[in-house]
Order: structure tokens, then sequence, then C-alpha cells
């Protein structure tokens, strides 16, 4: 007996050093935390709190839920006619043509109860015949309302009962590190909600800080066949269409891009009310503000909008602003990049009056700057300068519709006899009638389309280039 009460002892003993040993030396993070409660009682009460919020904020089922039966599947069907020599051989001269189709799904997302969609344009470029499928599974058929190539929006229609659908939001209200949910289709899976944080607002997905890309980027998953679908913030509210990936797989690796709804919202208002995108400009030239830039041209700004050059007779001109001033600030919105200037032009319309903060020699100024119509458009694609012909102008040369070339850079058409002068007045059989028609046709080509290019020379004749 008392061998076994000797052993019982001895294992009670055993145990307790082998316990104390272990929550000594092994488990630490608990005696840290322990430590820090007493010490820092009040800390330890905020962090408490602030998880407690932090889990409520991160419970996007209602979000979710709101939004799922407000976002379709889009389906584009096209239909090619191509020429089989062989079918041609077997059955004859003027039978050796075969159709065949093409399909392409993304995402569309309601933004009103008697059925308009937007979608993203590539979603929908090319189609012969668009169908969408609402979340309780219901196939409809789409119209096609109107298409802008350059912010890539479309707006179709489809007739049916009231249908649920999304409110918009302020894109120039989120802030970096807020939550979002992207809603869409990858993969034809449909009814996808994957979530996120807002990464950086106004992006350049080139970087050089010299295009008009005005991006959400977020970490949102979002893969091929969400294009088109909504980002949304935590309240359900409509932020941006998703469009883009950055990836060298062509799925998603971290993260994705969203046109800002406030374009969206002006993109298809436009459409509804004019069939086509009012484009407004600011009549300046310069380049977004880094240290290299603000070294070279010696001033102590890093961030903002520099002025070049105004455009004579533009609203900017007019409002009193000059080369070498620094634009900071417009409606009270920050303009630190070339994206974030131009993404905030893309939501105004010719006529609009804007609040304009700039630098002068270092003192801060405030304007008031009407908007113009965009007369004149630099094609990089075709190296040339165009212009807007007036009434007078085209009365002129005898013509109803056409622009102007202002400046060539383009050695091969400079080589085939082009020359600054010549009115481009078609492309493929359509009559160009402003510079952003040109802009939109350009955008709206596909790697292996033709461009047929038709133009009056310095004579007054026409004649045709072909474009690849």
């Amino acid at each position: 007996m008392k061998k076994f009460l000797s052993i019982v002892l001895f294992s009670a003993i055993g145990g307790a050093l082998t316990l104390g040993t272990y929550k000594l030396f092994i488990e630490e993070a608990p005696i840290v935390y322990e430590k820090q409660v007493k010490a820092q009682p009040a800390t330890v009460q905020a962090n408490y709190l602030n998880t407690v919020n932090a889990v409520e904020n991160t419970d996007f089922t209602v979000t979710a839920e709101k939004t799922l039966n407000t976002v379709v599947h889009v389906k584009n069907t096209s239909y090619k006619t191509v020429r089989d020599p062989y079918r041609e051989f077997f059955y004859g001269q003027g039978n050796g043509t075969k159709q065949y189709s093409q399909v392409g799904t993304g995402s569309g997302v309601i933004i009103s109860s008697d059925g308009y969609i937007v979608t993203n344009n590539h979603v929908i470029k090319g189609a012969s015949e668009i169908e969408v499928t609402l979340n309780n599974k219901k196939v409809l058929k789409a119209e096609l309302i109107g298409a802008d190539p350059t912010n890539d929006i479309a707006l179709l229609k489809v007739k049916t009962d009231e249908l649920p659908y999304i409110t918009f939001g302020n894109s120039d209200a989120v802030k970096v590190g807020e939550w979002v949910l992207a809603v869409g289709n990858p993969y034809n899976l449909t009814s996808t909600v994957t979530a996120g944080i807002i990464s950086a607002k106004g992006r350049d997905l080139h970087g050089n800080g010299k295009v008009t890309d005005s991006f959400i980027q977020t970490d949102a998953a979002v893969n091929p066949g969400n294009s088109g679908g909504a980002l949304v913030n935590t309240r359900g509210e409509l932020i941006g269409i998703n469009t883009a990936i950055s990836s060298q797989t062509g799925s998603f690796v971290g993260y994705s891009f969203a046109v800002p709804s406030n374009i969206t919202k002006k993109v298809i208002e436009d459409l509804m009310e004019y069939g086509n995108v009012q484009k407004a400009i600011l009549g300046v030239k310069g380049g977004e503000l880094n240290n290299k830039v603000a070294e070279n041209l010696d001033i102590d700004t890093t961030e903002g909008f520099y002025i070049s050059d105004v455009t004579e007779g533009s609203g900017a001109e007019k409002a009193g602003l000059k080369g070498n001033d620094i634009i900071i600030q417009m409606d009270g919105v920050k303009i630190s990049t070339y994206a974030d200037l131009t993404g905030f032009i893309r939501t105004k319309r010719p006529g609009d009056v804007v609040n304009v903060s700039y630098l002068r020699d270092g003192k801060k100024y405030i304007s008031n700057v009407t908007l113009s119509k965009n007369e004149m458009s630099s094609v990089s694609s075709l190296g040339m300068e165009l212009k807007n012909l007036n009434a007078s102008e085209l009365k002129k040369l005898n013509i109803e519709n056409g622009v102007r070339v202002e400046d060539i850079t383009n050695q091969e058409l400079m080589y085939y006899g082009v020359k600054k002068g010549f009115v481009i007045t078609a492309i493929n059989n359509k009559k160009v009638t402003t510079v952003d028609d040109v802009v939109d046709m350009i955008s709206n080509k596909s790697g292996n389309d033709v461009l047929r290019i038709e133009m009056l020379n310095l004579d007054g004749e026409l004649e045709r280039y072909i474009f690849r």
C-alpha cells in the first residue's frame, strides 16, 4: 500500500512539474497576453472593442443577399461568315461560304426596375445576339442601347416585369482599405461573391501617367466571366464595374480593376439621353508630378497635375489658368495624378462648371472653369492629331461631315501621301462627324480587324486607305 501511495505521489509531483514547465517555457502567448491585460487594461479594452466592430463589419451576408439578385449572366453570340475554298471547289462558286458562331460570356448589373443593365463593352462587342440570365435562372433576350469603348461600358435593355436593381454609390468617396464585394459569374459559376478591400484609386494600368485609365483597384478575386459585374461597398451600393485583372496567366493573381461608378453613371445617362457619350475637356496640357519631374521643374510639389500649356479659347484659359500652374483639387476631389484628373473629367459634360484649386508660385488659387467640348484629339494608334470642323469649314469643303488632320507622325501613311489638311470622312463605311467618333472606332477595333479609312485630299478628291 505504501509503495502504491509513493507511486501516486511521485506521479502527481512529476505531472505538476511537467505542466509547470510547459506553462512557463512553452505556452508563451497567453502569458504575454495576461501581462498585457494587467499592465494596459485600457489598451486591451480598446482592442477588444475594435475586434468586435471588425467582426460586425465583415459580416457580408446582408450585402451579398441584397446584391446577388441584381447581377446577371450575359451571353454574347456572334455569327461570322468565312470563305471555304474546299466547299467552293466541291459545290461550285457561290457555295463556298460557311457560317460559324462564337460565344462569349460575362456579367451585368441591373440598374433600374424596368430592365436597364450595365456591362462592359468588351463583353458584348461584336454580338449578333445577347441573352441575360437572371439569378432565378430566367433567360431573357437583351437589346444593346449603346456602348462606350473608351470607358469600356455598354448599356443593355430587357423586357420583363419589375426587376430588383442596385443603387449607385459615390465612387469619389470610397477610401483605400474599405471593404468591398465583387459579384459576378466567373468561369460560368453563377452568383459568385468574393470579398476584398480597396487597394488603390485612380489607377493607371500602364503606369506611365499619360493614358486615361482611372480604375478602382481591389484585391477581391475577379476572374474571366466577372467582367461587367458589380463592385459594391458594405451598404450594397454600386461603386464600380469589374473590368480587368492584372495577370500573366489570365486568371486572378492578386489585383483586379473596376470602372468607377461615377464614370459609369455618367456614361449610361449620356447613352440614354443623347445616344452617345458627351465628352468634356478642361483645356490644359501637361502631366502628373513626381519627385523627378519636380526636380527638373525646380518646384517643391511632388503631387498634382502640372500644366505645361493652356488651349486657346478653352474654359481653362478663360478662367485664368496658365502654364506652370499645378492643379491639386477639383470640386474638392484631390488630384494627385493624371488618372485622377481624367477620371474626374469623365464624370462631367460640356458646359459643366467645376471648381479648380491650383498652385501658382507656391500660393493657392481657386477658379470656376466651364468645361468645353472636345474639338481636338491625338490618336496615337493612327499617328495623327485630328480637329473637328465647324459648319462654315464643312460648307467651304462642300461636305456634310468629317474631321481634319492637323498633324501626322505616321511615317507609313506619310509615305502613301497622307498630309496635314486631309479630311477623314468615314471609317468602315461609317460617317465620321467628330474626333470622338474616330477615337471610339479605334477603341472598338479588335486585333485582327481592318480599318478602311476614307479621306478627302487637298484637291477634294476621295482616297481610301487600309489600316491594320
